[in-house]
C-alpha cells in the first residue's frame, strides 16, 4: 500500500500518441474587442493537452487564468487538443511562432524539446519538483500531477468490474469502449498498462483481441466516454484520475477503478501535465510570468480542491476534500514506472502489433 506523498513523486509519464486530424479549437478567456499590436503585447497564448479545462469554466486552468489575468492584466488565450497534435501543431509553427506556453505529457513534452520547440526556463517553485518530474536542463517542469485509470457505471453495474478478465464478461458486449492506440495519448497508455499487466506484448495483444467481441470501437478522444459511461451507453471505458474525477462532479454515474490481473493488485501509472516555454515564443517573458503562476504555492493548491487532480510540488501538502478524496481513491494501487526508453524506441511495433491483433 502507498502513501500519497510516495505517489506524488514517483516518476510521471503518459504513453505517446500520434497527431489527430485537423486542428485544436481555440478558446480566449477574457472578452476583447479587437487584436491591436498593443493589446497583443498584453496577451500569452497557451498550447495544452485537454483534461484541466473545465466542463462548465469551473476547472483548474479556468481558476488559474482568471487569477492571472486579473493579477497582471495579460490575456490568456487558450488553443486545446490532443497529447500528440499540440506537438505536432508548434512543429508545423516553428517557421511562425505562434504558442508561448506549451502542456502537454510525456513523453511528448520530451519529444517537444527534442524537435526544438521548448527553451530553457525553470519557473519558480520549479525546485520544489521532484526531480524526476522536470528536466534537469530546465527545458519543462511538470505543473499538475495525474494517474492512468479507467471508468465504469456506478448505476447500471450491480457488480462493478476488477479485473481485466471482467470486461470479456458477455454482459459487456458493445458496452466497453477504449480511445485508439496510436491517436490518443490515454489510449495508448491502455496498451502499456495491459503489457505490464500480462507480463509483455504478446499476452497482452491476445488479451485485446478477445476485448473486441465487447469494445464498441475506436475514439479520438478519451474525454468524450465518461458522459457515454455517465448515460449507461458504456458499461466501461478508459481515462485518467484527474480528468473523470473532475468530470464525476457533474456526472454522478461515474466510478473510477483499475483494472488488475486476475488475482493481482490493481495498477497504475503516472500521467502528468509538464509544461514548457516555446522557443522564439512572441510573448517569452508573459510566458514565463504564467508558469510561475502556475507552481506558486495558491495555483499548486488548487490543483486539487478545483481540478480534481495532484499537486506538482513535493512541499505542498494539500487537506482539502478532494485531497483526501484522491488519496483514499489511490489507496491499494500499485504504481509502476514504465520503461519509457523501451517505449519510445518500439512504440510503433507495438501499435501495429495492436492494429493486427484488433484488426484496427
Amino acid at each position: 500500500m502507498r502513501n500519497r506523498t510516495r505517489i506524488r513523486n514517483r516518476n510521471r509519464a503518459r504513453a505517446l500518441a500520434l497527431p489527430l486530424a485537423g486542428l485544436a479549437a481555440v478558446t480566449t478567456l477574457t472578452a476583447c474587442g479587437g487584436s491591436s499590436a498593443a493589446s497583443d503585447e498584453k496577451s500569452v497564448t497557451v498550447y495544452s493537452a485537454d483534461g484541466l479545462k473545465g466542463e462548465n469554466g469551473d476547472g483548474w486552468y479556468d481558476k488559474v487564468f482568471k487569477d492571472f489575468e486579473k493579477k497582471t492584466g495579460i490575456e490568456v488565450k487558450y488553443v486545446e487538443g490532443g497529447s500528440g497534435e499540440m506537438v505536432q501543431r508548434a512543429l508545423r509553427e516553428k517557421s511562425n511562432t505562434q504558442a508561448d506556453v506549451l502542456v502537454t505529457l510525456p513523453p511528448f513534452i520530451q519529444q517537444a524539446d527534442a524537435k526544438g520547440l521548448l527553451t530553457a526556463y525553470e519557473p519558480k517553485g520549479a525546485d520544489q519538483v521532484d526531480g524526476a518530474d522536470r528536466a534537469a536542463d530546465g527545458k519543462w517542469t511538470s505543473v499538475v500531477n495525474n494517474y492512468f485509470g479507467f471508468i465504469h457505471n456506478t448505476k447500471e453495474l450491480k457488480n462493478p468490474p476488477r479485473t481485466w478478465e471482467d470486461l470479456l464478461d458477455p454482459a459487456y458486449k458493445e458496452k466497453v469502449q477504449y480511445s485508439t492506440p496510436g491517436v490518443a495519448g490515454d489510449g495508448t497508455a491502455v496498451l502499456i498498462k495491459a503489457m505490464h499487466d500480462f507480463g509483455g506484448q504478446e499476452p497482452a495483444m491476445a488479451y485485446l483481441k478477445k476485448l473486441q467481441t465487447n469494445n464498441v470501437g475506436p475514439s479520438a478522444s478519451t474525454g468524450k466516454l465518461a458522459p457515454k459511461v455517465d448515460k449507461g451507453e458504456l458499461l466501461a471505458a478508459n481515462g485518467d484520475v484527474q480528468m473523470n474525477f473532475a468530470q464525476s462532479k457533474d456526472m454522478p454515474n461515474l466510478g473510477i477503478w483499475f483494472p488488475a490481473k486476475g488475482d493481482g493488485k490493481p495498477t497504475s501509472f503516472a500521467l502528468p501535465y509538464a509544461a514548457g516555454l516555446v522557443a522564439k515564443a512572441p510573448h517569452s517573458e508573459n510566458g514565463k510570468k504564467l508558469l510561475d503562476f502556475m507552481l506558486s504555492e495558491q495555483a499548486q493548491r488548487d490543483v486539487s480542491a478545483v481540478g480534481g487532480g495532484f499537486t506538482a510540488r513535493k512541499d505542498i501538502e494539500a487537506t482539502d476534500a478532494n485531497a483526501v478524496e484522491l488519496a483514499g481513491l489511490m489507496e491499494g494501487v500499485e504504481i509502476f514506472e514504465p520503461d519509457w526508453a523501451d517505449i519510445g524506441a518500439n512504440l510503433d511495433t507495438y501499435i501495429d502489433a495492436w492494429k493486427s491483433a484488433t484488426g484496427s
